[in-house]
């Protein structure tokens, strides 16, 4: 019986297409989803697009329709780049769904009758040309430390405004001067849920990565302050509490609940219990939260104090996955100076599995990383004579038309089931960059075996051991589609219908003598 796991993919925001570096963020999921479930555990790899919020509402009106439109337009382009990417998400929904809306709503009444979420009143920025309290990204002012013109909930330089800053920013929706006045607002009280919170950090914080260790426990020795819970907007999901029907639930809150919300929605469709995943505390369970640095705290802290908020026994997250930042060319990602390139552009010019490896083994897991078309190119090209040459020279020999039965050369065969051992490990720990590498010292391993037991020569003097070797070496293929199945499964689709395999495994396969090689498929074309 294998384990209850849960994979979490961050849900990307419907205001812009998705870039690649959105993209390394979210790969390991996947990765890690299609380990799982070929190791024999049950999985629920789940995710969605995030469409409520500010700048959602703010794209909106600069582009003349509703911010639903936004929202579908961009939930409808995420869902194609992730299916054209080979995600293998269980269910990937949307924060406009009406299950999630209801959902998140029963989550909330239960945190504020828990005592948790409570009414305070505070000075706010409120626009008196626009007769409204306004967010902080409806702002603009010059930053105090670096003078540079900002946007008012953070500048780039690092800063957060502070309220008292705000007083006598500039409304961006008619340029007239802001003013603070007292608005009342709910607030969750995480200082309350502190130690609690600390616990479950000290508990798991060495199975994370440094990243997150780091920035989860500055949080902590600051303090967790209270955080607003509903904001003064027209677009998002309503209160569950008398007297705030003019409000809306802050953006963050219903996006990070997400992950329980859409693991109930998948289970209800598909006659599960939701709570065999999320409420399991033995080692029979295990949550995986997957996303960029830039979200660590959303899931190492906030989630974890707002399942603690309802009282209802949830599994907390296990694992914080999250990634460094990518850079292009050696800059940062920025659509207004045309950096970058964004994942649908990705997909149209380069190989689909290529590009994962490639994010994978050369991306950001534990430092920023840089992507460039060259350097992206030259991998390909590794790929292509690695795996593409190994499969085509081994598959395609002249005069061969069908495997041979021979005998597997046992020192290969060993090293083959070392990996199946070690990589299971590895990819726990994730320490997918490793993992790739193992691969791929593999790869070289054979190519070099082929070489030196030169299979072009034993074809005229020795045909038991050309068929030991051709043999050898199908059976060498036949396990990289298993090893390289998290990373490439286009590519080792089409191994195993080469070699009839029915499905990958987590473990030792050897090729079926005298099956038919009719139609061996060129996997890579150079680029």
């Amino acid at each position: 019986m294998g384990r209850k796991i849960v994979i979490g993919g961050a849900w990307p925001y419907a205001n812009s297409s998705l870039h690649l570096g959105h993209l390394a963020g979210l790969i390991s999921g996947d990765v890690l989803a299609r380990f799982h479930r070929q190791y024999g555990d049950d999985v629920i790899y789940v995710s969605g697009t995030d469409c409520h919020g500010t700048p959602i509402t703010e794209r909106a009106k600069k582009e003349g329709i509703t911010p639903k439109d936004i929202a579908e337009k961009y939930h409808k382009e995420f869902s194609e780049v992730f299916k054209k990417m080979n995600f293998s998400y269980n269910l990937y929904t949307k924060t406009e769904s009406e299950f999630h809306k209801e959902e998140v709503k029963k989550l909330f009444r239960r945190m504020y009758d828990n005592g948790y979420i409570y009414e305070k009143i505070e000075p706010d920025t409120f626009c008196k040309h626009c007769n409204k309290f306004v967010s902080d990204r409806e702002l603009k002012l010059i930053c105090p430390v670096c003078e540079n013109e900002t946007k008012g909930d953070q500048c780039d330089c690092g800063h957060i405004l502070t309220i008292e800053e705000l007083d006598g920013a500039t409304c961006v929706n008619c340029g007239n001067k802001v003013v603070l006045k007292d608005n009342k607002n709910l607030y969750i009280a995480l200082g309350k849920l502190q130690p609690q919170i600390e616990e479950y950090v000290e508990k798991n914080k060495n199975h994370w990565r440094k990243n997150a260790q780091n920035e989860t426990e500055k949080y902590l020795r600051e303090g967790l302050r209270e955080r607003a819970v509903t904001r003064d907007l027209d677009w998002g999901i309503e209160i569950p509490v008398e007297g705030y029907e003019n409000k809306k639930m802050y953006v963050w809150i219903d996006a990070v609940l997400g992950y329980l919300t859409t693991t109930m929605n998948y289970c209800k469709e598909n006659g599960l219990n939701w709570e065999e995943w999320w409420k399991d505390k033995s080692e029979n369970a295990k949550i995986y939260m997957v996303h960029g640095k830039d979200n660590i705290t959303f899931h190492s802290l906030i989630l974890p104090g707002l399942l603690l908020a309802t009282e209802d026994g949830y599994r907390l997250p296990d694992m914080i996955v999250s990634t460094e930042y990518l850079n292009f060319n050696d800059q940062k990602f920025s659509k207004s100076k045309g950096i970058g390139m964004t994942i649908l552009e990705a997909i149209n010019e380069f190989n689909i599995d290529t590009l994962r490896f490639y994010l994978i083994k050369n991306g950001p897991e534990k430092k920023d990383s840089n992507f460039s078309v060259e350097d992206y190119t030259a991998h390909h090209n590794e790929i292509t004579n690695k795996l593409g040459n190994f499969v085509n020279r081994t598959l395609k020999y002249k005069g061969i038309e069908e495997i041979p039965n021979g005998e597997m050369d046992k020192q290969i065969k060993e090293k083959i089931e070392k990996l199946y051992k070690e990589i299971p490990e590895l990819m726990e720990k994730l320490e997918f960059r490793e993992v790739s590498n193992k691969i791929m010292n593999l790869l070289e391993d054979a190519n070099k075996y082929y070489d030196e037991q030169k299979p072009w020569i034993k074809a005229k003097e020795d045909i038991n051991s050309f068929n030991n070797i051709i043999f050898t070496c199908s059976n060498i293929i036949a396990n990289i589609s298993n090893l390289f199945e998290p990373f490439m499964p286009e590519t080792t689709e089409k191994i195993r219908k080469i070699l009839e395999i029915e499905k990958p495994t987590w473990e030792y396969i050897e090729a079926k003598p005298h099956t038919k090689l009719e139609n061996v498929e060129v996997l890579f074309t150079r680029m």
